[in-house]
């Protein structure tokens, strides 16, 4: 596949809001992204993400970006 259309970088969203009892609607409020944003990012199909959402993800979550994302 093109470098475009596939990537190795890999969002462990679904296991730090299950460790947080936190769900996606939630953590959309807190961070003012909105749920379907997220919903992307969390289903691994997200092409970008700003660092400003990053650094608000990893503030709410109490999380390291390493915990968040990871390369496969």
């Amino acid at each position: 596949m093109p470098p475009e259309t596939e990537h190795a970088v890999r969002c462990h969203l679904d296991t730090l809001l299950a460790d947080r009892g936190m769900t996606l609607a939630q953590l959309a409020d807190e961070v003012g992204v909105s749920v379907v944003n997220l919903s992307v990012l969390k289903n691994g199909r997200a092409r970008a993400i700003r660092f400003s959402t990053l650094t608000a993800l990893c503030r709410v979550l109490n999380c390291s970006v390493g915990e968040l994302l990871s390369v496969e």
